[in-house]
């Protein structure tokens, strides 16, 4: 990794009350020498001082806050200053200009800030990557998961997993290098029963229905029923706007449309999809193709129809899902059919004159809700741990004491490689401090 010191302006680029720039690296304290009156022989870190930003002639660019934190005590574990300035476009580019005629400096990469953090051992690449999530997070829900894997929830698990093996590890590898000392029966039971709790741990963190992932990129919920049911006006009446073309016209949605949004916290996406039925014309075949590829994949499916008609006998293929029985046009029904369709187990509702909608949206709510916190607290968020962790199985499936000693410590190395993957971090260093650190002092 370059030492070189980087620079990048923090916040978004425009029009606002303060803009933050960032410097990181060895010749952050230059930076405030050249740039404002500070003295920084005094300077004290973690203390906000305000001064003239000036450049390069020393003209003043703009009145700044200055703050100072020493390595190894900041974000990316370096030198950090931060320079809290005006927000006004003009300020933040010629401050910017100013920086990079300072030969010393270079502007940062894409998260550069956060990858010297991570060579730094400021924090691993799960904490990393909730960052990541927390800066994307768009509800509340995926705010607080993201903060949670910022603070080290997956780390302390995957570590944990991993600081078992590395154990195993080091006792084959001290058998190896010893081989006229036997392995104890003892530790031979303990190595094993190790390995097979490790591997139901893993199972059951890996059974958690994809939750994790749904909580990032949204849960699923798609809009299912016959042409004219209602689909596209109960989707715009959810999402409180004209998001697709409402028409009397059966096919007119001939593709699978999605809407992104907030509910209770919850990143949900729902899909408009074609109308079900038999028919001739070739792109409404692939449209109603679409719309059960989605019905298959979906957390919850709204099974909408006429309420003046019978349940669509389509929706029984929907076998795999949360279903939700949605009776539309109510206003158009009698006390007696309503009672007759709530009797069936069905919700009643109103597209076109928003009634029920509501209600609607609190099941929806309650069942993702459910979904969500009957699942582990700790749960997988990107396809690459998943995949890591199915590796890390298999190895583990393959260990065993019946044949060469040699290929069982290399099951455990690699599977130690594979939760090294997810966090970032396995070095042979950590296996010699295994096997020496056990060692009497003097020895």
């Amino acid at each position: 990794m370059t030492k070189q010191t980087i620079y990048a302006l923090s916040t978004v680029y425009g029009k606002s009350g303060v803009a933050v720039i960032r410097v990181s690296g060895t010749s952050s304290l230059k930076v405030i020498e050249q740039m404002t009156d500070i003295n920084i022989n005094e300077i004290k870190p973690r203390y906000t001082y305000f001064t003239n930003i000036y450049d390069n002639n020393k003209n003043i660019l703009d009145k700044s806050l200055v703050i100072y934190f020493k390595a190894p005590h900041s974000f990316t574990g370096e030198d950090i200053v931060e320079f809290h300035i005006h927000g006004s476009k003009a300020v933040i580019s010629s401050v910017l200009d100013s920086f990079s005629k300072i030969d010393e400096l270079r502007l940062a990469e894409a998260g550069e800030f956060s990858k010297r953090a991570f060579y730094n051992n400021k924090m691993d690449l799960t904490e990393a990557e909730g960052l990541a999530d927390l800066i994307d997070a768009e509800t509340s829900e995926q705010q607080k998961y993201a903060l949670r894997q910022m603070e080290g929830n997956l780390r302390g698990l995957y570590d944990g997993w991993r600081e078992e093996l590395l154990k195993i590890l080091a006792h084959l590898e001290a058998y190896i290098d010893f081989p006229d000392e036997e392995l104890p029966s003892d530790i031979i039971d303990n190595i094993q029963n190790t390995v097979f709790k490790i591997k139901e741990s893993i199972s059951k963190h890996l059974s958690d229905g994809n939750i994790g992932e749904r909580l990032r990129d949204g849960f699923r919920v798609v809009i299912l029923g016959e042409p004219n049911a209602g689909k596209s006006s109960l989707l715009n009446a959810i999402a409180k706007r004209e998001a697709v073309i409402v028409s009397d016209v059966a096919g007119t949605t001939r593709d699978a449309i999605d809407i992104h949004l907030d509910i209770n916290g919850y990143p949900v996406v729902f899909t408009d999809t074609a109308g079900l039925r038999n028919t001739d014309e070739k792109i409404e075949q692939k449209g109603i193709e679409i719309a059960y590829k989605k019905a298959q994949d979906a957390d919850v499916v709204i099974c909408l129809f006429d309420g003046l008609k019978n349940i669509p006998q389509e929706f029984e293929n929907i076998v795999k899902n949360q279903k939700i029985y949605v009776a539309n046009k109510v206003d158009k029904l009698s006390d007696e059919q309503k009672i007759d369709i709530l009797n069936k187990g069905c919700l009643l509702i109103s597209a076109k004159h928003n009634q029920g909608v509501d209600a609607l949206l609190q099941n929806i709510s309650s069942k993702i809700k459910e979904k969500f916190t009957s699942s582990s607290g700790v749960l997988i968020t990107r396809q690459r741990y998943r995949e890591a962790l199915y590796n890390t199985i298999n190895y583990l499936s393959e260990f065993g004491f019946n044949k060469e000693i040699e290929l069982s410590a290399e099951d455990i190395r690699l599977a130690c490689r594979e939760i090294g993957k997810i966090t970032g971090r396995i070095e042979v260093d950590e296996i010699l401090d295994k096997i020496f650190g056990s060692f009497c002092i003097g020895k």
